[in-house]
């Protein structure tokens, strides 16, 4: 049996009096403050080999919870037999700590999953399908305007009673049909939108986008949206997959997006997508926004704390980088002879 985690002493919750992030020496283009969605707990967690202790789940929400996260994705309302990582989430929704703030988002595929969400007092429900007809049917097991109609049935049934996000996968290709017309993107998302959605996530599952491509993608779905009264909230959802996540995360901002999905540790990725990697790791995208004086509203020190738990909480190790490294200013004391060099060169 594996033992319970404990992070309880996973340092101060965030608070008025914690560290202002970024560094004067990096004048940055203000696009206000930018938003992170942990998903560790949801993407993360259903791919795993083992599943994670109830008792662990909920630890490590609440941990979560006073880092200064804007949303967290607790878990997903599918069939257990589906995903039987997460067959807990009825329990995990009601026994987690909730912190005045912080939205706790769910996965829901469908109508059922969409009662037993609002049941456990879920603040938001992300409906997910793929724009790509052929990972949709790898994934889903089902064509794109099946996808959808069940989706706009869900969307009918909510009735605004509970805001609505809609991820949409593959936006940046696929590893099984290639290029995904962005014409195809924009017509989903505007379909979507006009369903009265609150958000759109923008999804790079399959690791495949580039910096060039996501400011095009981005220009367009500006361009599409910014008029309407209606505009949707705009989330990217990147993957490191070939090793371009962050580079991807600094391409949007600059193209200004101020929401992102990230997962502690680089947790997660797609078992339909061949070859698909974790997701980006939250504590390095937000450690780099922080280090060239973006606002996350995250407190970096007690994130990493919570970063550092993950390989014994999933029982091996993770590819985030920065809770292994340290921050930039995370300074370590020189060797001894050091000191004796500099005095023999005085």
């Amino acid at each position: 049996m594996k033992k319970r985690i404990d992070l309880s002493d996973a340092g101060p919750p965030q608070g008025a009096n914690a560290p202002a992030g970024g560094s004067a020496a990096h004048a940055v283009a203000s696009v206000g403050a930018i938003r992170f969605n942990e998903v560790a707990t949801r993407d993360g967690f259903q791919i795993e080999p083992t599943f994670i202790p109830t008792d662990d789940k909920i630890a490590l929400i609440d941990a979560l919870s006073q880092c200064g996260y804007a949303k967290i994705e607790v878990t997903s309302f599918t069939s257990p037999k589906a995903i039987p990582m997460l067959r807990d989430a009825e329990e995990v929704m009601g026994r987690i700590q909730r912190v005045p703030g912080v939205e706790y988002t769910v996965l829901v595929p469908n109508v059922r999953g969409a009662e037993r969400a609002m049941e456990s007092r879920a603040d938001e429900l992300n409906l997910v399908m793929s724009v790509s007809e052929t990972h949709n049917l790898a994934n889903l097991r089902m064509l794109r305007e099946k996808s959808f109609s069940g989706l706009a049935e869900v969307i009918r049934l909510v009735d605004g009673r509970t805001p609505i996000n809609v991820s949409l996968s593959c936006c940046f290709g696929c590893q099984m049909e290639g290029n995904v017309p962005l014409a195809t993107v924009l017509s989903f998302a505007e379909r979507f939108v006009n369903l009265g959605v609150r958000g759109l996530t923008i999804c790079d599952t399959t690791g495949m986008a580039h910096p060039a491509q996501v400011q095009a993608v981005i220009a367009a779905l500006h361009a599409r949206f910014a008029h309407m009264a209606n505009a949707p909230q705009l989330t990217l959802h990147f993957h490191n997959t070939r090793g371009m996540g962050l580079a991807n995360v600094l391409a949007a901002v600059q193209s200004g997006i101020a929401r992102f999905d990230g997962s502690l540790g680089g947790l997660g990725g797609c078992p339909y997508a061949p070859g698909a990697s974790g997701n980006i790791s939250s504590e390095d995208a937000i450690h780099m926004l922080d280090a060239m004086g973006y606002d996350t509203g995250i407190d970096l020190g007690r994130l990493l704390d919570v970063a550092r738990q993950m390989p014994r909480i999933v029982g091996h190790d993770v590819p985030g980088q920065v809770a292994k490294a340290g921050r930039i200013l995370d300074l370590h004391p020189a060797p001894a002879y050091v000191a004796e060099l500099r005095g023999e060169t005085t």
